[in-house]
């Protein structure tokens, strides 16, 4: 039976070849649309690359204060007196990393200027992400004791400031924001989000040590577990340890937040404004994410409907005749389902070629800085699923329609 569907289907896609190509057009252009989303979001929270760990690590983002009265609220990312005083001590974790957020600097080097990314992390940085290093060391944590003014450059840094092979910029002088710096190390370009820069150094190199004294500033923090069953105990940590911090003028703000969060947490922290919250919102996160999805695939696949419904008038005679000889309204309703399926997922192999060629000219065209990313399995496997839906979207309602017409006014002829 699953032969004679098919071999219909076949028929059919032949015997109207213009019908066909408009539909696999709408799906194409539908599908393309979503896998690229779903590539780049796959690509932002799969722990991969760099970031492989981050199935066991949690961020500490932003501190936020309020006062007595709830009236006046301060959000700011972390000072480094919080988590050195607060936030590496904590029991039962692996490391805990401080870093800051990328700033812009300004890089002189042989008569020109370039504008970079810079931060400055402590040693834990290096042992939680896992960077691929090109040449020269990362750093240590006797750099960060020593102050010593040393670097490290991404590849396309090293290449823009010292062309050739990485090993050129190894042992080179950089002046970075008006301080002097050592190139020491050079890794492979990053986008995740907790390793894109251009260039990091020392914590201890700030001009100033000021922000030893600050419990807010430019931080955000690291923490890495020693597995994935231990996440949930160290955000209740962290959020006993957020109770327990005094703030600079307590009076003014009594009551502060900071949650540990994953990366999808933190996303959907952000985007939902939920600082106040143990809860950040994830799971409402992914449904209006998929809920966007669904309705951006049922506008094409309405469209679908529309042309499925007009192709069933023009195969009534057909229908009539298939009845007249015993076929069911089931087994008519699942031929058109099946034929809609089948045309949904050989528009989402197409697709998929596309979607290669669009990210392929992304990556290529630099709107993402070091964007990389693989069509691997998964989002092969999300693709297929979308193309498989979106044929059952599209092929239902036609389907109960053409299982439902009379044989005898087929045969006629009316509608």
């Amino acid at each position: 039976m699953i032969r004679n569907y098919l071999l219909t289907a076949w028929k059919v896609f032949m015997r109207r070849k213009l019908f066909t190509l408009i539909n696999l057009l709408c799906i194409v252009i539908t599908l393309l649309v979503l896998m690229v989303i779903a590539s780049l979001l796959e690509t932002a929270f799969r722990p991969s690359g760099v970031e492989g760990r981050s199935e066991r690590f949690l961020q500490v983002y932003a501190i936020r204060m309020e006062s007595a009265d709830h009236t006046s609220r301060s959000n700011s990312p972390l000072g480094y007196k919080l988590i050195d005083k607060y936030v590496k001590p904590m029991p039962g974790v692996e490391r805990v990393a401080a870093l800051t957020m990328p700033a812009a600097v300004s890089v002189y080097q042989g008569g020109s200027v370039s504008e970079l990314q810079m931060r400055r992390v402590d040693a834990d940085y290096w042992k939680i992400l896992d960077f691929r290093l090109l040449a020269g060391r990362l750093l240590t944590p006797a750099d960060d004791a020593a102050g010593r003014m040393v670097v490290v450059l991404n590849a396309t840094s090293a290449r823009r400031l010292f062309p050739g092979q990485p090993q050129a910029a190894i042992g080179q002088r950089i002046d970075a924001g008006g301080q002097l710096f050592e190139v020491v190390g050079v890794v492979e370009d990053a986008m995740h989000l907790n390793a894109y820069a251009d260039i990091w150094a020392p914590i201890s190199t700030f001009a100033s040590s000021e922000y030893r004294n600050q419990l807010t500033g430019m931080f955000t923090a690291l923490v890495l577990a020693h597995r994935t069953g231990d996440l949930p105990r160290i955000r209740e940590q962290v959020a006993a340890i957020a109770k327990g911090v005094v703030a600079d003028d307590p009076k003014q703000w009594p009551t502060i937040f900071f949650w540990a969060d994953s990366k999808l947490d933190l996303f959907a922290r952000i985007l939902l404004g939920n600082d106040d919250k143990p809860d950040p919102g994830s799971g409402k996160l992914i449904a209006m994410v998929a809920g966007a999805m669904l309705v951006f695939m049922l506008l094409p696949a309405l469209n679908l409907v529309n042309l499925n419904t007009g192709r069933i008038l023009e195969r009534r005679a057909e229908i009539g005749v298939r009845k007249a000889f015993g076929a069911t309204s089931g087994q008519l309703a699942v031929q058109l389902i099946v034929e809609n399926v089948l045309l949904s997922l050989a528009g989402g192999l197409l697709a998929l070629a596309a979607t290669a060629a669009v990210l392929s000219w992304i990556e290529g065209a630099g709107l993402i800085p070091y964007l990389k990313v693989d069509l691997n399995l998964a989002v092969f496997g999300w693709g297929m699923l979308i193309a498989t839906v979106f044929g059952l979207l599209s092929g239902v309602l036609p389907a109960l329609k053409m299982s439902r017409l009379d044989p005898v006014h087929a045969l006629k002829g009316a509608n």
